[in-house]
């Protein structure tokens, strides 16, 4: 993808010269039908309403009749196309009126596509430059990386380059457009009279010479006001990013000071462009409104003195009114014009040519991955402390090998990490892979060749299945049955052709089958690197999606029955609480108690309380009063204990039943309630979602006697009844002999919850699921069924462990030439190095950077990096 051109339009004409010619030449086009709609009513007041077509006592005048009148130096005379047709008085006003309202739909017609035509365009454009945009910034160099802000770039992306993208479909077409329907306004009214044509010439060159003169120090204020709001946009990324410091440091008070001091600065930018932007506006109206005054005094005594007759006047003045429309929108765009230029100075200007490493050729993903010899030469990396240059020195280590990069210094360390990686250029010095500088070579080439696991593992949202085989993804290998029109309109738009629903990953290189072969390496993997058990875990949470007619589906049913078998055998049967219909569970919702399954679709739990079929069929069994009151007390102990917790409180984020950001409308409802006690629709509403999300032995607040829990039981069928679908039962409801897929995979094998009652009974019940799961060869689907646990942004689900594990893991799936490893406290370099020989096939090169200097016998080199003196570099220990 090429860099930004310099100028806004150099950019509009390479991109879309070919779509704003098209519509031009229909621009074009429709100004022969534009004039004759301007002349038609001097013809209608002329010819039809005063007579003048039959002031010599004829009884019919021609309609439509056409004839070319050739000019002097051409022979004179005329030639006659079309003799027309004989209309009388009334026939001709009809015709003519309705030929004028022809002409107006024609008019508008030619608008609609023109205005349609340039609006798809401007979306085109708008697409190509924020995928654009997209692709430079993932060609930023460290440097860069370190120079932005997260946020600007996004802002930019998303906001900044909207009005650019708009815009480039007016870029060309609108003053086309604009400036010939003024310019044909302008000519029919001097053809009528050479004065008011002088007179509306002399306004119009007012218009447009004067008032975007006084638009200048709009510009430029709009310029600052963007650079501000930019500002703004990055500190409000900073204070997020180090929301911790503010807490800790009680700097909120300053931090808002400073924030309102922003906003007081852009308030008083955008007071003064508001105040110059309607004295503009003013003038501009105020020169409007003249010109008809002139028209109707000079153009009055014109037509008392013959020598401009009434239907000529009448023209004019209907000519006159389409004049100032265009030219308003022409100086509007003009204003528009130079306010996205400074936008799109400013966007080229982030994403300028410096920021950006060069583009990877068009077949470097074809390129063979280096071999040969680990070379530093004359390696010296900056000192993030001072700015020194650390001298690393020379070495040549024999591949494949085992490395160890020993520093005291971690932020040293992670430097030479980021070196190794190719993620940043050494101070001094090239480091090799046989010939090839790893820095120099193309990311497709580099990716296949070096793997980093870094002390910050970087983890996208999605499953961990997905950030596993991130690296995986380069090239699709099959072709997608797309829509033809997708296709074309990704192509003219410089988007990909590519889809991410094609599959990406080469099973083939791999040396596999598909993907339940990738995903039976993931879960080796995983499990060598002791996720195991977090998998099983998270595959017990998941939903089973699984019938009873699958082989696993009958392998689970079955591993149900002997567990209820062993749990009754041992007489722990109380440390499950099982799905009975004829029973309420204590460990459920009072939601799940009510519906006794879960609902097919996946937002129906949320709005549950606003469902009418839900609400009606709880007021037939006389419980949506209760069960809204039930909500209020709970509401009430919420606000009595969480009222004065931060919202980041550990008690806050597992026991509360109402968000931080919703408890001020329930304070402020309770306070409503308590002053006139009496409860809206939309009171119940709001009570009732709290109850709904109600379990007594979570919150504990005492509110489920055992007279409300029968109401509840014995409302159950109604509740089911009133929510089946037109195709059948919109929950999925629990049964003994059947398997829930929307409910998860140890509600489906306990059938029934956990006892949370009963001391050890979580531990006790796991313990026994666990063997029930083995034994029934039930671990790796459930596992399997882990991979797709979410790990929320930037992996906020997981431990540092868990996350710095799948980081690793997605290096080594690569099977690169060498995997770079920081220390994060998960492995030491021995485990790492243990853990690669275990390894089946030939594993990688591991170069591994840490403090720990226990056992350096596992390497084959060591390369020591320290501030204090040049690092001494040894010789490779023999094999």
């Amino acid at each position: 993808m090429r860099e930004l051109q310099p100028s806004l339009f150099g950019y509009v004409w390479r991109h879309s010269k070919r779509d704003q010619l098209a519509i031009c030449a229909v621009v074009l086009a429709s100004l022969p039908f534009y004039f004759a709609s301007l002349d038609l009513p001097r013809r209608i007041v002329n010819d039809a309403i005063m007579g003048k077509a039959f002031t010599h006592g004829e009884p019919t005048s021609s309609f439509l009749e056409l004839t070319i009148h050739w000019p002097g130096w051409l022979g004179g005379g005329a030639t006659t196309l079309f003799e027309g047709f004989q209309l009388g008085r009334i026939e001709l006003l009809l015709g003519l009126s309705g030929l004028f309202l022809l002409l107006v739909l024609i008019n508008g017609a030619f608008k609609f596509w023109i205005n349609l035509s340039k609006g798809v365009l401007g979306e085109r454009m708008l697409r190509r430059l924020r995928f654009q945009l997209f692709t430079l910034m993932l060609r930023f160099t460290p440097e860069a990386q370190r120079e932005v802000k997260a946020s600007e770039t996004a802002t930019i992306i998303r906001d900044e380059v909207e009005p650019i993208g708009s815009f480039i479909g007016d870029a060309i077409v609108v003053p086309v457009f604009l400036g010939t329907q003024a310019a044909t306004a302008l000519t029919f009214i001097m053809m009528q009279n050479v004065w008011l044509g002088l007179v509306a010439a002399a306004i119009v060159g007012v218009q447009i010479v004067v008032i975007p003169r006084l638009r200048r120090e709009i510009i430029r204020l709009s310029r600052t006001r963007q650079l501000r709001s930019r500002e703004l946009a990055g500190h409000v990324g900073e204070v997020l990013e180090g929301l911790d410091a503010v807490t800790l440091n009680d700097a909120g008070r300053w931090e808002r000071a400073e924030f309102g001091g922003r906003l007081h600065n852009l308030y008083g930018l955008r007071l003064r462009i508001y105040r110059r932007k309607f004295a503009v506006k003013y003038l501009n109206n105020l020169l409007a409104q003249v010109t008809p005054f002139l028209f109707y005094a000079i153009g009055g005594y014109f037509a008392l003195h013959g020598e401009l007759n009434i239907g000529q006047l009448v023209a004019v003045l209907a000519a006159y009114r389409d004049l100032p429309p265009p030219l308003k929108e022409l100086i509007d765009w003009d204003q528009q014009r130079l306010d996205v230029e400074v936008k799109y100075e400013t966007v080229a200007a982030h994403f300028a040519p410096h920021r950006l490493r060069a583009a990877d050729a068009a077949d470097a993903e074809a390129e063979a991955a280096p071999a040969g010899s680990l070379r530093l030469e004359k390696v010296g990396l900056r000192d993030p402390h001072d700015g020194a240059i650390v001298a690393v020195g020379d070495a040549t280590i024999p591949l494949p090998a085992r490395v160890g990069v020993l520093s005291h210094d971690a932020e040293l360390a992670h430097a030479m990490a980021r070196v190794l990686a190719g993620l940043d250029a050494p101070q001094s010095g090239t480091i090799r892979i046989g010939s090839e500088d790893i820095a120099a070579l193309p990311v497709s080439v580099r990716a296949r060749t070096v793997a980093y696991a870094g002390r910050s593992p970087i983890l996208f949202p999605g499953s961990i299945r997905e950030n596993v085989v991130y690296g995986l993804h380069r090239t699709p290998t099959e072709a997608l049955a797309a829509d033809a029109t997708w296709r074309a309109e990704a192509l003219r738009t410089g988007n990909p052709a590519e889809c991410v629903e094609q599959n990406w990953i080469d099973y083939a290189t791999l040396g596999l089958e598909g993907a339940d072969a990738l995903d039976q390496r993931i879960l080796a993997l995983l499990g060598r690197l002791g996720m195991e058990e977090d998998l099983y875990r998270f595959g017990l949470s998941a939903l089973s999606r699984v019938t009873p007619d699958m082989p696993v589906g009958a392998r689970l049913i079955a591993a149900r029955r002997h567990l209820h078998t062993v749990l009754a055998r041992a007489k722990k049967g109380g440390l499950v609480i099982p799905f009975a219909f004829d029973r309420f569970n204590e460990e459920m919702t009072v939601a799940e108690n009510l519906l006794f399954g879960v609902p097919r679709e996946t937002g129906l739990m949320e709005r549950l309380a606003f469902e009418p079929r839900f609400t009606r069929a709880l007021e037939r069994a006389g419980l949506l009063e209760p069960l809204a009151e039930m909500g209020l007390a709970i509401a009430r102990h919420h606000v009595e204990i969480f009222r004065d917790l931060s919202p980041g409180v550990v008690l806050f984020r597992r026991f509360s039943l109402i968000s931080p950001d919703a408890l001020p409308d329930y304070v402020r409802l309770l306070e409503r309630i308590g002053k006139n006690g009496r409860l809206r629709a939309d009171d119940r509403h709001a009570f009732l979602t709290l109850t709904l999300r109600y379990t007594e032995t979570r919150q504990r607040f005492g509110l489920l006697d055992a007279a409300l829990r029968a109401r509840i039981v014995a409302a159950r069928g109604s509740v089911q009844a009133a929510l089946r679908g037109p195709d059948g039962h919109e929950i999925e409801p629990y049964a003994p002999e059947a398997i829930n897929p929307r409910s998860t995979i140890l509600d489906n094998l306990l059938f029934g919850r956990i006892n949370t009652r009963r001391m050890h009974a979580e531990a006790e019940v796991r313990e026994h699921v666990q063997a029930a799961a083995r034994r029934f060869d039930l671990e790796m689907a459930i596992q399997r069924r882990g991979l797709d646990f979410e790990v929320g942004n930037r992996g906020q689900h997981l431990t540092d462990d868990q996350r710095a594990k799948i980081d690793l893991a997605r290096a080594l799936i690569k099977n690169p030439v060498i995997l770079v490893v920081e220390d994060t406290g998960t492995f030491t370099g021995p485990e790492l190095a243990d853990l690669l020989e275990a390894q089946p096939g030939p594993g990688p090169s591991l170069v591994y950077l840490g403090a720990d200097a226990a056992r350096t016998d596992v390497f084959d080199a060591v390369i020591a990096v320290e501030r204090s003196a040049p690092a001494r570099v040894p010789s490779p220990a023999p094999a």
